[in-house]
């Protein structure tokens, strides 16, 4: 094949590829031109087509439209059509999330650190909605959906020496220093102490998930999403080291089921490209801004109809719209 042929070939391609991604165009892609993961898409979707002929069944891109009329269009590389948490069948992490994910960590890790001492607090403030339900007065059980303001801030004591102080809509409140930190209450100096290795990190967080979601705990969550979450909520809700935040990035790219998602919108009204995980028919986000790939917060859509709403709803949505180090709790950072 000549170089023009190529070029026909691979444009005829691409063109494919975006037609069977209804409504998605090449600015919609985060990773444009990169040849593997046309590849991998073009390979499941004519494997798809195959199984379609001989089980007489709708594809499963077909399905994508209604998703994207509801929420944000989920790019699946992955057609099979399994719940990604199935034990022992979780999906590989798709090409794009993990490609994603290391070009947030790449940003991540070149960010300046914040420059703190003992006795300093890290204060990020939060918009945050959430949806709860409430069992109507002589309903006969029946429940309603109460819509709740989850805004905050927060400064949390660089040393743990201070605990940690929240401020939301209802009040502040402090809450004192409750043993070692650890990795569900930690501080930036046991943040500090953490491996930057991925594979070990990641290590760290599955031997605490599996103890707390694993066999026999009773859990439904099962280590894979909780251990999604954590990350999450590492990222999120501290400044970590930028070493650390580079390598908790790059870890979530190794969890079975992390997929991408080309459009996402924030509690500030943001829009960004976001990485996220399926489970219970709930897609749990975090959400970058395109061009910088700063953390802009995350999001939970439901994917079916159930008691919390319709599919493609969201049910929490949280933005992180500030950060930075105070001398005191209460205290807002110098502009």
């Amino acid at each position: 094949m000549n170089a023009a042929d190529g070029a026909r070939t691979e444009r005829s391609e691409h063109d494919e590829l975006l037609r069977r991604l209804d409504g998605i165009s090449d600015g919609d892609l985060p990773f444009r031109a990169q040849r593997p993961i046309k590849e991998h898409l073009m390979r499941e979707i004519a494997q798809a087509e195959q199984t379609t002929r001989r089980r007489s069944r709708r594809p499963l891109f077909l399905s994508l439209g209604v998703v994207a009329a509801a929420c944000a269009v989920a790019v699946t590389f992955t057609l099979s059509g399994k719940n990604p948490e199935e034990p022992a069948k979780a999906a590989r992490p798709e090409p794009a999330a993990v490609q994603l994910l290391d070009r947030v960590a790449l940003a991540a890790g070149s960010a300046p650190a914040p420059v703190v001492r003992d006795g300093q607090f890290l204060y990020t403030k939060t918009v945050a909605r959430s949806v709860t339900l409430s069992e109507i007065p002589g309903g006969g059980g029946k429940m309603e959906k109460i819509p709740t303001d989850d805004s905050d801030e927060c400064w949390f004591s660089v040393d743990g020496s201070a605990g940690w102080t929240k401020r939301t809509v209802r009040g502040s409140e402090t809450f004192p220093p409750e043993g070692s930190p650890n990795l569900n209450d930690p501080t930036y100096r046991f943040l500090e102490s953490l491996p930057t290795d991925p594979e070990l990190l990641l290590k760290l967080i599955y031997d605490d998930t599996r103890k707390q979601h694993g066999d026999g705990s009773g859990s439904t969550t099962g280590p894979d999403q909780q251990a999604f979450v954590a990350i999450g909520d590492l990222l999120r809700q501290f400044q970590a080291p930028p070493g650390l935040s580079a390598a908790l990035y790059r870890a979530a790219a190794r969890i079975p089921g992390v997929v991408l998602v080309p459009e996402a919108k924030d509690a500030a009204g943001r829009t960004g490209v976001a990485v996220a995980r399926v489970h219970d028919d709930e897609r749990t986000e975090w959400i970058f801004d395109k061009q910088s790939l700063r953390l802009l917060g995350s999001r939970t859509v439901i994917l079916k109809d159930n008691s919390w709403g319709k599919a493609g709803e969201t049910v929490d949505t949280r933005a992180i719209v500030a950060q930075g180090v105070t001398d005191r709790a209460g205290q807002l950072p110098r502009e």
